[in-house]
């Protein structure tokens, strides 16, 4: 199998990620801060290590400023419904993804109002257009920081310095980046940022985490045992605790250590180069071949590894599961969960072929790739 799907998740896991989560399971799978027995310390102490691991990766100080969750939708849904009311007036972008998108709307019917923010055709926008679209009652500004369909990458440095210069809390949805992208938070003016543990940071899914700036104030949203100030019948106030009600994946979470372990190991930027050596043939390639659409900056510096194209006018999902069937080759055809991005960049009625490539995909698989189109333009 040629796994072009990265974008969704990461495959394969490094085999420091499955034997973190097995030694877990079979070692140290109590709950953590729930008892005082051996177990559970060890447990405890997973997790600290990876929030720690975290905070080396994003350069932060303080680990107890990220949040566990299940998932980067997860954590959206805890910064969004967390932090606006009905009334409140909130800004995001045409290139966001349903995670981002249908909370908003759904708070829509409660009384929040929205204005989205037209990107370009390659899914590109111009921070002034999120400058004037600031009105007196907003309270949060949203944007992705890499397109799920096209990969195209935002400024968030300069729409975060947009929303500080006007007081307004600032959530970057970072699943598409973190792990992949350098991601400084002790500079960027961001105060809110959710990210998957299952993409570019190589760890299990059903983890994920949200970073909020000691200044944010966010209301939890689910409440209930946290294992510390059990004697109060209120939730903790206390970070992360106010926010981790339950028990947390304690297996996944030591996998998604030992995933950002093996980045910090291998080199980020280092990995990143050769991410980019994959998308230059790539689009080099695609762009001598005629008849194929491909979306997006075109640029290995402006865009992830996702490089997204069409057919003429031939159907996305078609594509996709004959480069499955055929080929042997594992992309997503559709909407990718993100209809606005596709009427952004003209592509809503037919969807997309998606390929995201990734730190373990060789050249030799691009190649594939690129000869697999060539005779499917054929058909």
């Amino acid at each position: 199998m040629i796994y072009m799907d990265n974008a969704a998740t990461s495959w394969p896991k490094p085999p420091g990620v499955i034997r973190a989560v097995t030694n877990c399971m079979e070692k140290y799978g109590a709950n953590p801060g729930r008892s005082g027995h051996k177990m559970a310390i060890e447990a405890g102490q997973i997790l600290l290590y990876t929030r720690e691991m975290l905070c080396e990766l994003f350069h932060l100080k303080d680990p107890f400023q990220i949040v566990f969750t299940s998932n980067a939708t997860d954590s959206l849904n805890l910064a969004i419904q967390g932090s606006v009311s009905p009334g409140d007036h909130v800004i995001f972008t045409s290139m966001e993804h349903n995670a981002v998108v249908r909370p908003l709307k759904e708070m829509e019917k409660q009384g929040l109002k929205l204005t989205i923010t037209a990107c370009a055709p390659d899914g590109t926008i111009d921070p002034d257009d999120i400058s004037k679209a600031i009105q007196p009652d907003t309270r949060l500004i949203v944007t992705t920081h890499a397109s799920n369909v096209t990969g195209t990458i935002l400024p968030i440095d300069s729409i975060g310095k947009i929303a500080r210069s006007h007081g307004i809390p600032y959530l970057v949805d970072a699943a598409q980046t973190a792990g992949v992208l350098p991601i400084d938070l002790s500079k960027l003016p961001v105060d809110m940022m959710a990210f998957p543990g299952h993409k570019g940071l190589l760890g299990p899914q059903g983890t994920g985490g949200l970073y909020i700036h000691p200044d944010i104030q966010l209301r939890s949203i689910r409440q209930g045992g946290t294992g510390s100030q059990s004697e109060s019948l209120y939730q903790p106030e206390m970070l992360p605790d106010k926010f981790e009600s339950g028990t947390l994946n304690t297996p996944g979470i030591a996998g998604l250590g030992a995933g950002i372990k093996k980045i910090l190991g291998e080199g980020q930027l280092r990995m990143l180069s050769h991410e980019r050596r994959l998308g230059k043939l790539f689009l080099e390639a695609l762009s001598h071949i005629k008849g194929i659409e491909v979306y997006g900056p075109r640029d290995i510096f402006r865009q992830t590894g996702i490089v997204s194209v069409n057919l003429g006018k031939k159907d996305s999902s078609e594509i996709a599961n004959l480069l499955d069937e055929r080929y042997n080759i594992a992309v997503r055809g559709g909407l990718h969960c993100a209809p606005l991005a596709h009427k952004t960049i003209g592509s809503f009625h037919q969807g997309a072929v998606r390929f995201s490539y990734g730190a373990f995909n060789q050249l030799d698989e691009v190649k594939s790739c690129i000869k697999a189109l060539e005779e499917l333009k054929r058909l």
